[in-house]
């Protein structure tokens, strides 16, 4: 008789760098080190878009995803520098090396954050939080810059660990108080919560893990669809997803918010066609072809639309992905509209085509 085995558990680690932009160039700026630092759009014009503020600047509310011009109502004497995409790159792939040190199954996120599984680590160090101690430390010394982990037996606790203590920080979360950590853990820090479900279940009188976790699967799955299965296991500490080293990318695009609303046919064709033309570059330069080109449309009242299309044949050329946006555009009631942003993505992929995608890739503009 077969002696039943019980699965080895996971030895999850999140590692989620900080202030990540802002970081890279506070090191290489040393006159921009302790101030409020904005990287995004500039706050002149119309403005751009925060893509990260550092820790001085935070302190005055400062957000990821604000408009620069609230941040600088916010914080007056905040400074403002665009990103250096190639900066953020180099500092990440450096990162990702010294990850593949411990591991090879790592699954990056973006630039900045990435999950490891270290069940079975390359140098037989055999404890999560000593490699997480050791990967964060090599960061520190060898590019000046601080990252934060999270260790657990799941992605879903490795991931909001991550964020208890940062910066610098390093927050292990056993087995045993998974379940009693996430029936304490407001709903709106559930990772994939956004505002919209969390202000969806607050109505239904669901604050904390312990609310979710009184729904019956049925309940969860009536209010919440696909996703209510995923609360009703999260709630009670079950999370099976694996680290995934190779994810399927699922769509390739490009989007440009504008320094001025855009009012004129003529000007928003000429941004398309400087969308379409990065797009183009990197479906190329990942060999991939799609059948979906979808274009996306913020107006200057941040209201949103998507228009897409479908070819039999793949968008695999500049002409092709251009006229195909600006037909989609000439849907719209582009006459009478000012525009804020413009994106063009194509989806759709022929699953052979696809590769994985090593390093991953900043698609947005700013």
């Amino acid at each position: 008789m077969e002696e039943k085995r019980t699965p080895a558990r996971r030895k999850i680690i999140h590692i989620d760098m900080d202030a990540f932009y802002a970081s890279v160039e506070q090191r290489d700026n040393p006159e921009l080190r302790g101030k409020p630092l904005v990287v995004g759009g500039l706050p002149e014009g119309r403005g751009g878009v925060v893509a990260t503020a550092s820790y001085e600047a935070r302190k005055f509310g400062i957000r990821s995803a604000m408009s620069s011009k609230r941040a600088l109502q916010l914080c007056p004497h905040a400074i403002f520098v665009r990103p250096r995409f190639a900066a953020y790159k180099e500092a990440s792939q450096h990162i990702r090396e010294i990850f593949s040190r411990y591991t090879d199954l790592i699954e990056p996120l973006s630039l900045d954050e990435a999950y490891l599984d270290v069940t079975q680590d390359k140098l037989n160090i055999g404890s999560a939080i000593d490699i997480a101690k050791e990967i964060k430390q090599a960061i520190k010394e060898e590019l000046n810059l601080t990252a934060s982990a999270g260790v657990s037996v799941n992605k879903f606790v490795a991931k909001i660990a991550s964020d208890m203590q940062k910066p610098d920080g390093l927050t292990f979360i056993g087995p045993s108080s998974i379940e009693s950590f996430i029936e304490n853990l407001p709903v709106e820090k559930f990772y994939g919560v956004g505002k919209v479900t969390a202000q969806k279940m607050k109505k239904l009188g669901l604050f904390t893990g312990a609310d979710l976790k009184q729904l019956s699967l049925e309940q969860i799955t009536r209010h919440f669809g696909k996703a209510g299965a995923f609360y009703y296991n999260i709630v009670r500490g079950i999370d099976e997803r694996e680290v995934q080293p190779h994810r399927e990318t699922k769509s390739m695009g490009a989007e440009d918010t504008f320094a001025y609303d855009l009012t004129t046919l003529e000007e928003m064709n000429t941004e398309l066609e400087k969308i379409a033309k990065l797009v183009n570059e990197r479906l190329l330069k990942y060999q991939l072809k799609g059948r979906t080109l979808t274009l996306k449309i913020k107006y200057s009242d941040f209201r949103q639309i998507t228009r897409s299309q479908s070819h039999p044949d793949c968008f695999d050329d500049m002409p092709t992905i251009i006229d195909t946006a600006k037909n989609l555009l000439l849907t719209t009631d582009v006459e009478n509209s000012r525009i804020r942003l413009l994106g063009i993505t194509v989806s759709n992929f022929n699953i052979a085509e696809i590769k994985p995608l090593g390093t991953p890739t900043q698609l947005k503009l700013f």
